[in-house]
């Protein structure tokens, strides 16, 4: 076989390979992209109630709000209305009922709340229904206490704020904790260490679909310096 014969044989091998290689490294969130989700904004439903924890929320936020071609973000709680916390920020929601059929991604905070909440049958039903459809669900702080309330995260990974380690453990004993986490990936489920973790997943998230030189571009634009290594955390739980 002469050189301009094998020359273009060789690109063609090393081309399929590279696709093949590429296809193997595809994360879950890679794989679920498709041509309709890369096309449209999708929604990001922020579950909200009293004394949610500031930073859970607004960390993410920040990162995802500034993304408008890709993400649209919408507040919602149990009841609608106007919901507070400790620090004294306050935010008009929808009424949880309201959601579409089947949301894109759910993302739920911790804080003090989460003690009250997660004995609220009626609010952790709802949490099941809604994770159950969704593509996504990302858990902050003890919110991932809410999650495993609903027996979502039995025989899963998770973690949880590592603060308050112990508590969140008895509310899911089934569930695979994870006290060094970040963050934990399992499937379509995300959950966060505390508090600022949850800024570091959410731009792990956006790595897993978009690409990590994207996602470092993100943390770059917010002056934020990213926490990359997910199963280290620099908190530790006792």
């Amino acid at each position: 076989m002469n050189f301009r014969l094998r020359f273009p044989l060789v690109i063609f091998l090393l081309s399929f390979l590279t696709i093949g290689l590429l296809s193997v490294n595809r994360s879950y969130a890679q794989e679920k992209m498709t041509p309709q989700t890369t096309n449209n904004t999708e929604e990001i439903a922020f579950l909200l109630f009293d004394n949610y924890e500031t930073l859970d929320v607004y960390g993410p936020v920040e990162i995802f709000g500034r993304l408008k071609d890709l993400y649209s973000v919408k507040f919602y709680s149990l009841e609608g209305g106007i919901i507070k916390n400790s620090h004294g920020v306050s935010v008009l929601t929808e009424k949880i009922s309201t959601i579409k059929s089947k949301p894109e991604i759910f993302l739920i905070p911790g804080g003090w709340g989460t003690r009250e909440e997660v004995n609220h049958p009626e609010l952790i039903e709802q949490i099941k229904k809604i994770s159950e459809r969704s593509d996504y669900v990302l858990t902050v702080c003890t919110g991932s206490a809410l999650l495993a309330k609903s027996g979502l995260l039995d025989g899963r990974q998770a973690t949880s704020n590592k603060r308050a380690f112990k508590w969140v453990v008895g509310t899911g004993p089934k569930v695979n904790w994870d006290k060094k986490a970040r963050w934990k990936v399992d499937g379509k489920y995300y959950t966060s260490s505390g508090v600022s973790a949850g800024m570091d997943m959410s731009l792990g998230f956006v790595a897993d679909r978009h690409g990590l030189a994207f996602a470092r571009k993100v943390a770059t634009e917010i002056e934020y310096n990213w926490i990359e290594e997910k199963d280290n955390d620099t908190f530790k739980a006792d």
